[in-house]
């Protein structure tokens, strides 16, 4: 089994640390585009056409499954990728949790990339699934870019001025980047009140790599052996991961795994 995920940065290291847990032996292809990123700042053609060549890049390896773990490429993109890979290969879009978040009560915030804030894409969700629910939508500027280059003070400065934006009373974050889940825990510190109950946050990792699996018929299978398969594309070269990668548990958990079976 092998799975490839792309993204525009190393967003997508949650969703292949997903992958992992539910299907260790699987073997990962994982297609990124430091050369183009950020995605967000793009118009929607420039987005997909980008996305279309990571993708194509990915491709070539002959996955059973593309997941799209970028929510602007999910958002801009997937129709033309599906348009052109499907039915071969199946491609897997990431959606914001905003429908298991606004379940859960509110008020909720939804966390996201500038361009994905406020969009109709986004606005679509949250009326359909979180009608009735107090929703705030919060851009988080640089966020993205901080977290792809492991900017420790770049990532505390957004991460403190977006939680400036969420309200006070807000019981619940959606995490509407894939970058974002790399520092969830300090997403939660920082806006969870003092003496609060505690804040919940829903991200998309664990149900995009659960998908995946569905849509080629597997199984999770998390005591199968481990796969010692792990490639890597930036704008299409191979490579290593990034040495960025390396500052967020899921980079250095693939990273070991690897090198302890090589």
């Amino acid at each position: 089994m092998k799975i490839a995920l792309m993204d525009s940065g190393i967003g997508l290291l949650p969703a292949a640390a997903a992958v992992r847990r539910l299907r260790p032996d699987a073997a990962l292809v994982l297609s990124s585009d430091p050369d183009g990123m950020p995605w967000g700042p793009l118009t929607p053609q420039a987005i997909t056409e980008r996305a279309l060549v990571v993708a194509r890049a990915a491709a070539e390896h002959r996955p059973d499954a593309l997941i799209v773990a970028c929510n602007t490429a999910s958002v801009h993109a997937l129709p033309a990728l599906r348009a052109e890979l499907e039915p071969d290969l199946p491609v897997i879009g990431t959606v914001p949790a905003i429908k298991p978040a606004a379940a859960g009560g509110g008020p909720i915030a939804v966390w996201a990339t500038p361009a994905t804030t406020g969009s109709p894409y986004q606005r679509r969700l949250i009326a359909e699934f979180a009608q009735g629910v107090a929703t705030t939508e919060v851009p988080c500027w640089g966020l993205a870019e901080a977290l792809q280059h492991a900017d420790e003070a770049a990532v505390d400065a957004a991460v403190a001025a977006a939680a400036a934006l969420t309200p006070d009373d807000v019981r619940a974050v959606v995490l509407g980047c894939t970058h974002y889940e790399l520092v969830a825990d300090r997403i939660r510190a920082a806006v969870q009140p003092p003496g609060a109950e505690p804040l919940a946050l829903y991200a998309s990792a664990d149900a995009v790599a659960a998908q995946a699996l569905r849509r080629i018929g597997a199984e999770p299978a998390p005591a199968a052996e481990p796969s010692d398969e792990l490639v890597v594309l930036l704008s299409g070269r191979r490579a290593a991961l990034p040495d960025a990668a390396h500052a967020y548990v899921e980079g250095r958990t693939l990273t070991r795994a690897t090198a302890a079976r090589a």
